[in-house]
């Protein structure tokens, strides 16, 4: 895999998306600790995978990536968020997040919660204020209405529920692709919905990038249950086991990690066959769904 246009690609967009994340958050009239709580969770870095789906797929479609620029930090907003939320004691019970302290052992648990409401209340402003001359009122009417299910009950959160009520309990695969499908892959499909929107996707464009978002949502997610084991603590960020340690089910325990390594390829070629299909310049695409399956954290 080459790797050096998406290496490039990455770095100019990543920096972008940097710089507009700290400007909407700087410009807000609100506490300067909700601010600073906000913010620091925010620059933790990351690999930014859900803003890169948004600006390759415009790229796909020939249009300049800088359009999804609002919309890319939104989904960020609400990634963060959740991140926040999933960390606290009531929940995962993290100390660690990419290789720093979680937000609530900074800023305190009422704080953390707080600044996870901001951000994702802040991230449907950030999608209405998108110029008219990038998307028409209709088009980012159907952008906030599609974020609200891929985040909400339908979504993530739905998928954050069966994750809890999972743990301690030996899932099937089907419940558990059901948590991983919500939880982890509504969010990245959203991500590849709204750079198809943008740019203008007909009916069978989108079908297939839905489609395409969804296998690489599901290889998204085996590769994480794999790192958890094999993975690097310095490199994840996060301690190695917490899956086993929070006894919840994996693809390696229900399918040994052979078999999680086998159904992973398998959700790659899906993924990739589903893009061909789409007629668009699906380079970028490529290796970033090339990215998803090899990555090491």
């Amino acid at each position: 895999m080459d790797t050096k246009v998406l290496d490039a690609f990455t770095q100019e967009y990543k920096q972008l998306l940097e710089s507009e994340l700290r400007t909407l958050v700087e410009k807000l009239n609100a506490p300067p600790n909700i601010k600073e709580a906000m913010h620091y969770s925010l620059r933790a870095g990351g690999k930014r995978i859900r803003p890169l789906l948004v600006f390759a797929t415009l790229a796909a479609f020939g249009k300049d990536p800088k359009m999804g620029l609002l919309a890319a930090s939104a989904i960020e907003m609400i990634h963060t968020y959740s991140l926040i939320h999933d960390d606290l004691p009531s929940m995962d019970n993290d100390d660690l997040r990419r290789g720093k302290p979680t937000n609530h052992k900074v800023f305190g648990e009422a704080l953390a919660i707080l600044a996870g409401d901001a951000l994702l209340t802040y991230s449907f402003e950030v999608i209405g204020k998108i110029p008219n001359e990038i998307a028409s009122s209709e088009t980012k009417l159907q952008l906030v209405i599609e974020m609200a299910k891929a985040a909400g009950s339908e979504g993530m959160v739905g998928g954050q529920v069966a994750d809890i009520e999972g743990e301690g309990k030996s899932l099937t695969i089907e419940e558990l692709e059901y948590i991983h499908i919500h939880k982890t892959g509504k969010l990245l499909k959203y991500s590849v919905i709204a750079g198809a929107l943008l740019g203008g996707a007909n009916h069978d464009q989108l079908e297939n990038l839905k489609a395409f978002a969804h296998h690489l949502g599901l290889a998204f997610q085996i590769q994480d249950d794999i790192l958890d084991l094999e993975g690097n603590t310095e490199l994840l960020g996060k301690p190695v086991g917490s899956d086993t340690t929070n006894q919840k089910s994996t693809y390696p325990q229900l399918l040994s990690m052979e078999g999680a390594k086998e159904a992973l390829q398998k959700q790659l070629v899906l993924s990739k066959q589903y893009l061909e299909d789409t007629g668009l310049n699906i380079h970028l695409l490529n290796e970033i769904a090339e990215l998803v399956a090899s990555r090491d954290h």
